[in-house]
């Protein structure tokens, strides 16, 4: 039996090592290296973004970092990824797809005791032949029982990993740019009667985004505020419609409100503004549009991602929540 655990990411997420009873550690990966056309990217500090003409090659340094309390085996592979209703998808153990067969490591495992820190070297080589468009991947560093297993222990394979993903763009001349429009926003009630929004979005630039943001009401009965309150990211593709829902008090007023939105990804950034009112419980929310307020800044890699790197930080803990194993069909990355 193998019992799997996919670590947050893009967030710092403590977890324990595979077998709790001998060891309660952690253990880490972050990336130290990005091309300093994308040094303004906020993304850039915890994921590979870049983007390549055909025939480049690209090295980038990622950091394992143990706070495991006795000596392990800690392997190191690139993994598949796709996006798809609005989020990152990532593949089961060793999955592949184009960009992993384009990724090569210098270390595949590496021992580590309790303070080790161990570099490792990622190098991308993007064929000569290779066609525009986007490619997703990760680098993950996973802690198996089964590698780290005594003899005459258990049989159940927990397996921790976490890692770091890659949004690799490739094509002639300079990367596309990023950008994002906001659409219709609708008030409703949950199942528990909990106030929520929803706000549609739409990637219409060239690149991967991470959407996320706040929404801050005012204007209400009485004159009252609140907020902001966040929204979930959203994760979309070129081209991609999606959504993103924020949560509000259970005590707030109906209404009518003042909303004013505020959404970014990496460099860019949209604010927008309406007026909701929350419908009655079983009753359908009645759709906002909202009007842009602000301008915003499409970013572009002015770069080829061949310049020399910067070094950063941003460390990204394994988590563990262990599950069964599914099908081979990917996963959402959390």
């Amino acid at each position: 039996m193998v019992l799997l655990c996919v670590a947050g990411l893009g967030t710092p997420a403590q977890a324990s090592a595979t077998d709790p009873a001998e060891d309660k550690g952690s253990f880490g990966i972050s990336l130290l290296d990005v091309t300093p056309s994308h040094r303004s990217d906020p993304r850039a500090l915890t994921k590979i973004v870049d983007h390549l003409t055909p025939g480049t090659v690209i090295k980038r340094r990622v950091l394992l970092i143990s706070e495991l309390h006795q000596r392990r085996v800690i392997e190191i592979y690139p993994g598949a990824a796709a996006i798809g209703n609005g989020k990152l998808r990532v593949g089961e153990g060793h999955a592949t797809n184009e960009l992993t067969s384009w990724i090569s490591l210098d270390h595949d495992r590496v021992g580590m005791s309790a303070g080790d820190k161990t570099p490792v070297e990622v190098t991308i080589r993007v064929p000569s032949t290779a066609t525009t468009g986007e490619r997703y991947a990760m680098v993950w560093a996973s802690l198996s029982s089964k590698d780290n297993a005594r003899p005459g222990g258990s049989q159940i394979d927990a397996v921790n990993r976490v890692g770091i993903r890659i949004y690799l763009h490739v094509g002639p001349g300079d990367e596309p740019p990023s950008d994002f429009t906001i659409g219709t926003m609708v008030p409703a009630l949950d199942d528990k009667g909990k106030p929520t929004v929803t706000v549609e979005v739409n990637n219409t630039g060239g690149r991967a985004l991470d959407i996320t943001g706040e929404v801050s009401l005012s204007d209400g009965p009485d004159d009252t505020r609140a907020g902001p309150f966040s929204f979930d990211t959203t994760t979309l593709a070129p081209g991609e419609p999606g959504k993103l829902t924020a949560s509000l008090p259970a005590n707030l007023a109906d209404g009518p409100w003042k909303v004013r939105v505020s959404l970014t990804s990496g460099t860019v950034k949209h604010s927008a503004a309406g007026t909701i009112t929350f419908p009655r419980a079983g009753e359908p929310g009645q759709p906002s549009r909202l009007s842009g307020v602000s301008t915003s800044w499409p970013t572009v890699g002015g770069a080829l991602g061949v310049a020399s790197a910067v070094v950063l930080t941003g460390l990204v803990w394994a988590a563990r929540r262990s599950r069964r194993m599914s099908a081979a069909a990917p996963r959402q990355a959390r």
